[in-house]
């Protein structure tokens, strides 16, 4: 097979041909600045669409459940189970520190892309929707580990919070071309659910493509040391020849397993419950809570992870300019608690969009000023104890983190319990009061012992003439009045409403001009001759004073009475049911939600006042000043050591 020749720092050595490449992932040698760049940017683009695929279904969540049948309670245990797996594939992808981590990253974005472009969208039911989402949350997990670790592997310590504000855009970007995609195609292009998983899935294999192309790691010789600065290079290969990796990597956990690691793990993980309520739950708390349609809540998204994408990568790139991170993290930590509150008091009010947008927008703020220094700092931290073992501190994290995750999300029905209700049965129960508002709003005139005795016999006089009462004001005397009169004297009552009543008054007192007039309108409104009109008039005429008296003040309201329980009577019975089953416990959970959702945010906030102290044990400086001479002092030994190859390989 045909090679080509390149020149770097340490002479010219053979390069294998592009198609032989693909299956030698390992890089003997630390890459020049262009390689290094795009293998960094690579993992950002695959870990962006793996958090995609995670969250795809966060922007369709309503519509998802209703039309799969699933209640909400299922949805979020099934949330809770599939963190669980992840947790446990957090932990075998600390095997990425032995066995390396691209495989893991190659064909972790191949089975998901897979399972989101054809499994997910042909789902036809709750069960096999949850399974294949259990094993997009497995490979999740993996991937959590080892894409921070291949971003490790090619920063040194120096840009390591810009690398890392890069890799925390993955999940950032992934919500946000979630609520992006939907907010674009759900009012048109794609109104179903599955729409959108088949857009995630052909984007999913996109990058699979991509990633088994071009993707790369480190040899462990190489990725198994400390490098602070690009400057060390030339050291690093040095040092690689004599590195035992073996040896390096025994005991790998018990070597991870100390307060600096483990503290700090469960204080970003508890920081991070805001985020992934906001990823799991956000549009149904801005649809349930607020009353946002799915597009107005898909919107409010894009404001929040596009403001969170731009406050990592800012931010990683002042903590790598003024070299300290603990700073940022406690700015972060105490922003994101004061947020916090300020949303959650806003959940018993009605907010404007604009208003909600601008509070989740600086909530971002916080959250990314505290994550990207928090990754630098967390992977500094265990470099600190075994620079060998990145994968394994990241999968303490990644156990840590899904471990929080699955034990909110079996808690969060329980604090939440208006959400079931009002996803489950909401939609329906509003569909319903929409469509059928004026029956409704008659059968809330009567009394419950007449509907339920309409109910068990719909055509007994009685019954009917107090449903008749109840919705016309009238008393149940005048009511029986005029069904009498309407029933006895029908064509009479007839004839009656034909005629105006000025004129009718004036014939009956034997105006002459007006009783022409009366068989006039008589004969139009029947399309009759003058004769048999004028019979009608007579024979009106005929009706007890005190007849005509009851239909004057009564018959109208009566007749409208009538209409409209002839209007309810048409309502099918499984609609009425239905609504009578459920919109009791839908009005009672709009009601309860915000202050149940103002409890669950309250535990929000004690995970971001917990985050703050356990900063105080991750590695790194408070003072820029300090940090800097660190630094100083640092590159004078290295420049030593670099001295004396040089000198010893001349």
């Amino acid at each position: 097979m045909s090679t080509t020749t390149v020149q770097d720092g340490s002479g010219a050595r053979p390069r294998p041909s592009f198609m032989s490449s693909i299956g030698r992932r390992q890089l003997e040698h630390y890459p020049e600045s262009g390689m290094r760049y795009f293998q960094l940017a690579l993992v950002v683009v695959v870990t962006v669409v793996l958090y995609y695929e995670n969250y795809v279904g966060s922007g369709v969540a309503p519509q998802l459940l209703a039309n799969l049948h699933m209640s909400f309670t299922y949805y979020v245990v099934s949330l809770a189970i599939a963190n669980g797996v992840g947790a446990l594939a957090s932990v075998a992808a600390g095997l990425a520190d032995r066995l390396g981590r691209t495989n893991l990253v190659v064909y972790g974005v191949a089975v998901t892309g897979v399972i989101m472009a054809f499994g997910l969208p042909n789902s036809h039911s709750k069960l096999v929707f949850v399974t294949l989402s259990i094993i997009i949350g497995l490979v999740e997990g993996m991937v959590l580990v080892a894409t921070p670790a291949l971003v490790r592997d090619f920063s040194p310590q120096v840009g390591r919070a810009t690398a890392m504000g890069f890799w925390t855009m993955g999940p950032v970007l992934g919500s946000l071309a979630v609520s992006v995609v939907a907010t674009q195609t759900l009012p048109t292009v794609n109104p179903d659910w599955q729409g959108q998983f088949q857009v995630c899935g052909a984007v999913g294999l996109a990058a699979f493509v991509l990633a088994f192309i071009f993707l790369r790691e480190l040899s462990p010789q190489l990725r198994d040391q400390l490098m602070v600065d690009l400057k060390e290079r030339e050291l690093i290969e040095a040092r690689a020849k004599g590195i035992d990796v073996e040896a390096s990597l025994q005991h790998p956990f018990r070597q991870m397993v100390h307060a600096d690691v483990l503290v700090s793990a469960l204080g970003i993980s508890l920081l991070l419950l805001i985020y992934y309520t906001a990823v799991a739950f956000g549009a149904v708390f801005l649809e349930t809570v607020f009353g946002f349609s799915a597009n107005q809540a898909n919107g409010i998204g894009n404001w929040n992870w596009a403001v969170d994408a731009a406050a990592l990568l800012v931010v990683g790139l002042v903590s790598d300019r003024l070299r300290v991170r603990k700073p940022f993290m406690v700015i972060g930590g105490v922003g994101a608690a004061v947020m916090i509150v300020i949303y959650l008091l806003k959940a018993t009010h009605h907010p404007s969009y604009h208003t909600v947008a601008l509070i989740v927008s600086l909530l971002a703020v916080a959250l990314g000023c505290a994550f990207a220094p928090w990754m630098a700092s967390f992977t500094e931290t265990v470099e600190a104890r075994n620079p060998a073992l990145t994968a394994t501190g990241l999968a303490i994290w990644g156990l840590t983190l899904r471990i929080v995750v699955f034990a909110a999300f079996l808690v969060l029905p329980a604090i939440v319990t208006s959400t079931s209700p009002l996803v489950d049965q909401g939609p329906r129960v509003q569909a319903l009061a929409t469509k059928y508002a004026a029956q409704l709003a008659t059968a809330a005139k009567l009394d419950k012992s007449t509907s339920a005795a309409l109910a068990a016999n719909p055509t007994d006089p009685a019954t009917q003439v107090k449903a008749l009462s109840e919705i016309s004001g009238k008393s149940v005397a005048q009511v029986a009045a005029v069904v009498t009169a309407s029933t006895v004297y029908a064509q009479q009552v007839a004839t009656l409403g034909a005629v105006d009543q000025a004129t009718l008054l004036q014939a009956q007192a034997g105006n002459t001009a007006a009783q022409a007039s009366a068989v006039a309108q008589i004969a139009k409104k029947f399309n009759i001759g003058v004769p048999e009109a004028t019979q009608r008039l007579i024979a009106l005429s005929k009706v007890p004073q005190s007849t005509l008296v009851a239909l004057a003040t009564s018959g109208a309201a009566v007749q409208s009475a009538a209409a409209q329980l002839k209007a309810l009577g048409a309502v099918p019975v499984s609609d009425l049911s239905y609504l009578q089953a459920h919109a009791a416990s839908v009005q009672k959970a709009s009601k309860d939600a915000p202050h149940q959702w103002q409890d669950w945010y309250w535990v929000c906030f004690a995970g971001a006042v917990i985050f703050v102290p356990a900063t105080l044990l991750m590695k790194g400086r408070w003072s820029p000043k300090k940090a800097k001479a660190d630094a100083e002092a640092h590159e004078a030994v290295v420049a030593e050591q670099l001295a004396a190859l040089r000198a010893a390989r001349a």
